[in-house]
């Protein structure tokens, strides 16, 4: 048996347990040794019954004497009673709630091992464990595993599917008996300098802890063998993330000229005077697209910074350097946004901007391809419809991604392969954390907008529960009475957009004709013909609807000034970032804007995010506290957002850890001791890269 034996093949698993452990994604050897205990109990306080006090956690083996079923058996939801004992002659009851189930479990004369917390009976006068974790020793304890679930640190693991934690243990336990260790890759000078244990023992003894292991760092992932697997997880991705940022650097890439005539153009398309961060930002874009290599940055601006006009300064000099440029946005309604506005403000410059999404009709799709295609298109926007096959330019330098969580890395990379090493400029209005960022960015030189246009006040975020909704809608018209404009957002949940979409439209209805008769309500959903959100979009923006009911669709890229409300209603169904994004669509002119949430049914974790919200609009604490209450996979709202799937490391958890794994991998790739230690590291990395981490081969 080796690390790439199917675990179909390994003794004990058979068909069944197979397609269970491949449903939690483990189907080698290897994969099951990666999937490590999620907690630890210490079950080595071994006593003889009679040696049992009230009040202590302890293990003890016993016989069973008697067993019974107690109150309501229909269901099997009773109360099951054992009655154990051992050779001190002394009797501890086993109490089990809905456990009929165990009728079938135990019998008189089995041996078992219970683990759990002595309590006194007072009374029955007698000791007892109520659910105590239960081995059975007796009958099918094969080559004497029971050592392995009690008298000792045990590991716990997360079931999968049916199969126990007590079924992992064994054939974890087996495995690491009969598997051949492989070497251990990772650089020596490193093993010494950290003092990380060797791969195989950091293996073992994080599946079986040795006896004078300390349970408090084992329970916070921070035992020898844990850092090691943890930091050697992050080392190997890093390294990975610096080959390709190596690579990227030595590849011939456009030297875009920065002319008088580059600057005079970018000086007339501007409509207002950039901001110190804002002018930063640009100087180093230029500076990378004047350099001979591709350029790959990451633009980072919280939401209203600013971070499109400076998008538009790149793609000026792309432009006057003969190449086209693309612009990749996540949802029609965002391509749309992007594509009015490029619109509007390169027009003046005689530039041709042309818009590509998916809801198109095959007739007008082919006579956009045809124009991208001989160079009649200056800038294109779009959708996931740009990276089709036969959507080809004639001559692209400059790839424009938004919003680049919303798509996963071999996206960015199918883009950019529709031209000669273009330049990549990656937007994004979501604060990523620095730990995050290092990671799945690793590849990207980052740029921070970090300073909101000037006049912009603080929006000013009131959380109001649903029976106080009437005294929300005065306020709203209050505003527009003063000549404001509005937005009340309703939540699409995944699975029913349709649903939403009738929400929006029945309040709509309720608005537009009950509440304020003489206004002008305007509706917005994901469902609309593009010509129709357009429209909408267009009168909202000057002023011809002052309400706007939309879902969700409206969240990134709107701007309109005059907009000084936003409702939101059901706001405990969005996520923290979610709801930050769309607070960012007031707040956008000079007058003093709101953003009000409006809740109906609230848990902890809802409190706690618009709790966030109302206190705080600085949208990198936002980001930091909605990782944490979420997660990373769900952070970025998929699971297959280009996020590696890590399987021991944790980025919430071990941030520090992937701080020095990140240094001594760049410093490795950079300097490594030998020519043959780096070969070897890049065979390593192009064997497991892929499969480890999900991520797009290196080299």
């Amino acid at each position: 048996m080796d690390l790439t034996t199917p675990l179909s093949y390994v003794k004990g698993v058979g068909p069944a347990r197979a397609a269970m452990l491949e449903a939690k994604g483990l189907v080698t050897v290897e994969d099951l040794l990666a999937y490590v205990p999620f907690r630890y109990e210490d079950r080595s306080n071994m006593k003889t019954v009679a040696q049992l006090a009230p009040g202590e956690m302890a293990t003890v083996i016993t016989d069973v004497r008697a067993t019974k079923m107690s109150g309501f058996k229909r269901r099997n939801l009773g109360l099951f009673e054992a009655r154990f004992s051992d050779a001190s002659r002394a009797i501890l009851v086993g109490k089990w709630f809905h456990g009929g189930y165990l009728a079938n479990v135990l019998a008189e004369g089995m041996k078992v091992a219970l683990f759990g917390k002595v309590e006194f009976d007072s009374y029955s006068g007698e000791l007892t464990m109520l659910h105590p974790e239960m081995e059975i020793l007796s009958g099918d304890d094969e080559d004497g595993e029971a050592a392995l679930h009690v008298g000792r640190v045990v590991p716990i693991y997360e079931g999968a599917g049916k199969i126990t934690t007590r079924a992992l243990r064994t054939l974890m336990h087996r495995i690491l008996q009969e598997v051949a260790p492989e070497p251990d890759f990772l650089p020596e000078y490193l093993r010494d300098r950290l003092k990380l244990p060797e791969r195989w023992q950091a293996i073992r003894e994080t599946h079986f802890p040795p006896p004078d292991a300390d349970l408090r760092l084992l329970n916070g992932f921070r035992s020898p063998g844990q850092f090691r697997l943890i930091f050697e997880e992050f080392f190997w991705l890093e390294c990975g993330i610096a080959l390709k940022r190596t690579k990227a650097r030595t590849l011939p890439g456009i030297a875009f000229e920065l002319n008088e005539r580059v600057r005079e153009q970018i000086k007339a398309m501007l409509p207002f005077k950039p901001t110190g961060a804002q002018r930063r930002v640009i100087q180093e874009i230029a500076e990378d697209m004047k350099a001979p290599r591709p350029m790959n940055r990451l633009m980072q601006g919280d939401v209203g910074s600013g971070k499109t006009i400076v998008a538009a300064e790149a793609a000026v000099i792309a432009i006057e350097n003969g190449y086209q440029v693309a612009v990749l946005a996540p949802t029609e309604i965002l391509a749309t946004q992007h594509g009015l506005y490029f619109k509007q403000i390169l027009s003046k410059l005689g530039y041709v901007t042309l818009l590509l999404t998916g809801s198109f009709t095959a007739r007008e799709k082919a006579q956009l391809k045809k124009l991208i295609a001989e160079g009649l298109a200056h800038v294109v926007i779009g959708t996931h419809a740009l990276l089709e096959k036969d959507v080809e330019f004639k001559k692209l330098g400059l790839a424009i991604v938004d919003e680049q969580h919303r798509f996963g890395v071999m996206q960015r990379l199918g883009l950019v392969q529709k031209g000669v090493h273009p330049d990549v400029l990656v937007m994004t209005a979501t604060p990523i954390p620095r730990t995050l960022a290092m990671t799945l960015y690793g590849d990207l030189d980052v740029s921070v907008i970090d300073e909101l246009p000037p006049g912009r006040k603080p929006i000013i975020t009131k959380h109001a529960t649903n029976d106080r909704v009437e005294q929300v809608y005065s306020f709203l018209k209050q505003q527009i009475e003063e000549g404001r404009q509005a937005y009340v957002v309703y939540p699409v949940i995944e699975e029913s957009e349709t649903q939403a979409m009738k929400a929006a439209q029945q309040m709509y209805e309720h608005l537009s004709k009950e509440v304020f008769p003489t206004l002008t309500v305007g509706l917005m959903h994901g469902r609309l013909a593009p010509d129709d959100k357009e429209s909408a979009m267009r009168e909202f923006k000057e002023g011809r609807i002052q309400i706007l009911v939309s879902t969700t669709v409206i969240e990134v890229g709107v701007d309109v000034p005059n907009a000084s409300v936003m409702v939101i209603e059901q706001a405990e169904r969005f996520g923290l970032s979610q709801l930050h994004q769309l607070r960012g669509r007031v707040g956008r002119g000079a007058a003093q804007s709101y953003c009000i949430l409006v809740t109906e049914k609230m848990n902890d974790a809802a409190r706690h995010r618009i709790r966030t919200l109302v206190e705080s609009t600085d949208g990198f604490y936002i980001s930091e506290m909605d990782l944490k209450l979420r997660g990373p996979g769900e952070f970025f709202g998929t699971k297959q957002s280009g996020l590696p799937s890590l399987r021991v490391a944790n980025i919430l958890r071990d941030g520090e850890i992937l701080v020095i794994a990140r240094r001594e991998a760049v410093d490795f790739i950079a300097r490594p001791p030998s020519e043959e230690d780096l070969r070897r590291a890049v065979a390593y990395i192009r064997d497991h890269w892929q499969r480890r981490y999900g991520l797009v081969t290196v080299g």
